[in-house]
Parts: C-alpha cells; structure tokens; sequence
C-alpha cells in the first residue's frame, strides 16, 4: 500500500496509477473516508477529554450522556477504519517512468540473446516429445488429478530436479540464503504479499485443517496454497524492524506451488505451459528505502536468470512490463520470454519485480538506519527457474531428427546421459 499522507499530497499521480493500471478504485471515496476518520479522531479525544472533566463535576446526567454519544462515535469509527483499510489495500503503486503504458500489448523488449532454433524437420511439441520419451504423461496425470494434471518420469524427473538444483546452487554462490518455505500459508501472508486481494480467484483456499479443539476454540485460521514462495518469505519479517547493517537481506526459495489458473481456461490447454501444480527457485530482495538500490537490485536479480538460460543455451528475450500487464503493487517489472518452437513464440518463463515499498507496508517491515530513524524497507522478487514450464524449452529447443533429445551440458551431470532417447 501507499503512505495516506502521499497519496493525499500526490492525487493525479494516484489517480493515474489507478488507470492506468486498470485498479477498480474510487480514489475519492477512499478520501472521503480518510477525512471521515481524521475528524472522527478528533473528536472522540475531544468528548473523552470533556468525559474526565464532567467526571470530576459528578454530573450524572452530562455524564450518561458524553458517553452514550461517545460509544455512538467509537462504533462509527471501528467501520470506517475498517472501510479504509479495505481501500488502502486497492491503491495502486505508482510505476516506475520507464515502464510504458497500456495492456500487455504495449510490453517492450529490452533485450535479447541467442539465436531462434533452426531445424532441418518438421519439429515435435513437447507433449509429442514427451509421450514419445516416456518422460511425461498427460492421459493419466488427467485422471489422476483432474484438468491439467500430469506426471513427469524416467529422464523427466531428473531432468526437472537437475534445472532445479541447478538454479539453486547458482544463486546460492551469488550470496542468498536458501529456504524450504512453508507451503501452506495464512492470509495474512496474501495480503501483505498484493497475492490479495487482487489475485484471490488464483489461489487454492484449504479447509479443515485444524484440529476439532481448535475449530471448537474459535482459533481456526484460512490457510491457502501459495502459488509462489514469495508470500512466504516476505512475511518472515512481518512486524519486526531490522537494521541498517544487515540489509540487503537475500532468499531464494524452493517449493512446490500452486495456482487454479481459473482465468486462463482455453488457454494453453495442452501441455506443460499453464499447469496447476509446479517447482520453483524464487528470490526475494529486502533492501534500503532508495530507489537507486532497488533499481541496482532489479538489474542484479534479472542477470541471475539470466546467466542460467544463457548456462543452458536457451534463446530468450527481456521486456519490460507495461503499466496493465504488471499488477498493482508493481514499481517495474521485467518479464523473460524463452523461445518455444512449438509455440513458434517466446513464452514467459522468468519475471523480475520491484515493489518499492508497497509490500513492506502491508506487512510492517522496517529498518532503523545510523541515525535512529525508522524506514520501510524496499522488496523485490524474480523466478530463477521454474518447472515444468522451463522442460518445454529444454525438450523442444534440443529435440534432434530421430526423435532423441540431447541434455544440455550442465544438466548432463544431474540426468546421467547426453540424450533422452525415444522408447
């Protein structure tokens, strides 16, 4: 979220963000409620002051009174700092300059590497591929898990680990923590995150986790699948303030996620591209409140991916995210694009955010820097490899005439083989 006091000094640039973003956000409601709740503030210390006064005249009448209309004051105030809590959590960060405006057809490319695959036959689809592999199957992984489900085997499986792995220790050596974090999350994590409530459609609401003593207690919370482990490692701090000297602080993340991907049906139904369940590397980023930093960051994390799909000789592309296309607590946002033959396309396989401070407020981060005041700490975040999605690279960029496909050479270690051959 934004600071209130910005966004009351900064409405156009608000108001802006809010449309060009695409937010369903009435910004002058939410600055009506705001002065609603000022006024309010003043006058509840107002009535509890003359409240102490009538007290010490004993008027028992004057006193019923403060206090019937003070409770009246109380009771409207707990809503309408509810009503702007639930505002503030729609406002919009303000883009960075350099991001361009418009839906995703206005994304830019910033950069590329590495040459289109060519072949001298008509190539597979990795679903071909697969099948023809024994590496994956769709028809079972269907019914054993439903609309997009599947099993990697044999080869697969090793080759997803090793890219995994892989990515892992890559990151590692550039100075993050690594971290198995929780799954399953409160949502409060959502929250903090902008996952909510905004993207709440994606995520997978689980039920009836709780003992019966605990339902039985009231204590029972909503617990949520995360369809990344950036919720989870940005709440690691919640509520607490760190110092100056210990930031920037790194993690990288490795877990199982999981998303409904309820507004993509019809969309990419075959295949591994747009799956329910998946493995990723994700990095997160707390930093100093300076925009100079977090811009260095940015440009650090995106040449970590980088440097691994450059490792495995995969073409790729870089855009910068328009103002439509990159969510509402985004500051800039850089998607990577690896080229898919099947798809005759890049398809986004790698995205790079910074926050600013917009998650940090949500969750209460904080530093104290050298002179003792208090600041809230910039976030970012960046996928350094996610899987399956990245094997539809793999499979299809290195497929060969007779049906084989060759492992790239860093993975060769992982998998035990130069190739995959047809079954």
């Amino acid at each position: 979220m934004l600071d209130i006091k910005f966004i009351r000094e900064n409405q156009e640039a608000v108001r802006k963000a809010v449309k060009d973003k695409g937010i369903d956000l009435d910004l002058d409601k939410l600055l009506a409620v705001d002065e609603r709740r000022r006024k309010l503030t003043v006058e509840i210390d107002e009535l509890r002051r003359q409240r102490r006064a009538i007290a010490q005249s004993r008027d028992i009448e004057k006193g019923k009174a403060a206090k019937q209309k003070l409770g009246a004051l109380e009771s409207e105030l707990e809503q309408t700092e509810k009503d702007f809590g639930v505002l503030m959590l729609v406002v919009p960060n303000i883009p960075s300059p350099e991001t361009p405006v418009g839906v995703a057809a206005a994304n830019k490319e910033i950069y590329k590497w590495g040459e289109i695959t060519k072949f001298d036959f008509e190539p597979k689809s990795h679903a071909e591929l697969g099948k023809a592999l024994d590496v994956i199957d769709f028809e079972r992984g269907a019914k054993v898990s439903g609309f997009r489900g599947y099993f990697l085997k044999n080869e697969g499986v090793l080759l997803q680990l090793g890219v995994l792995f892989y990515a892992l220790t890559k990151v590692i050596s550039r100075g993050f923590t690594p971290v198995v974090p929780p799954v399953l999350v409160r949502e409060f994590a959502l929250v903090g995150s902008g996952h909510f409530p905004f993207g709440k459609d994606e995520v997978y609401q689980i039920g009836n986790l709780h003992s019966l003593k605990e339902q039985d207690e009231g204590t029972k919370d909503k617990m949520y699948l995360a369809g990344t482990s950036e919720p989870s490692l940005l709440a690691y701090y919640t509520d607490e303030i760190l110092d100056e000297k210990d930031l920037p602080i790194r993690f990288c993340g490795i877990s199982a996620c999981y998303r409904s991907e309820v507004g993509s049906y019809g969309k990419d139904t075959k295949g591994l591209y747009r799956v329910h369940e998946f493995m990723k590397v994700e990095q997160v980023v707390l930093c100093k409140n300076d925009l100079a930093e977090t811009k260095r960051w940015l440009m650090e994390l995106e040449s970590i991916s980088k440097e691994i799909l450059q490792d495995l000789r995969l073409p790729y592309r870089v855009i910068i995210n328009s103002t439509g296309d990159q969510g509402a607590g985004k500051y800039e946002m850089h998607d990577i694009e690896t080229w898919m033959p099947s798809r005759k396309a890049y398809g986004e396989t790698h995205s790079n955010s910074a926050l600013t401070d917009w998650q940090a407020r949500r969750l209460n981060i904080r530093y104290r820097d050298r002179q003792g005041k208090l600041h809230f700490v910039h976030t970012l975040n960046n996928t350094a490899i996610a899987s399956p999605r990245i094997l539809i690279a793999i499979l299809e960029n290195y497929q060969q005439k007779d049906g084989s496909v060759q492992i790239p050479d860093v993975l060769q270690g992982f998998v035990g083989k130069k190739e995959i051959k047809p079954k």
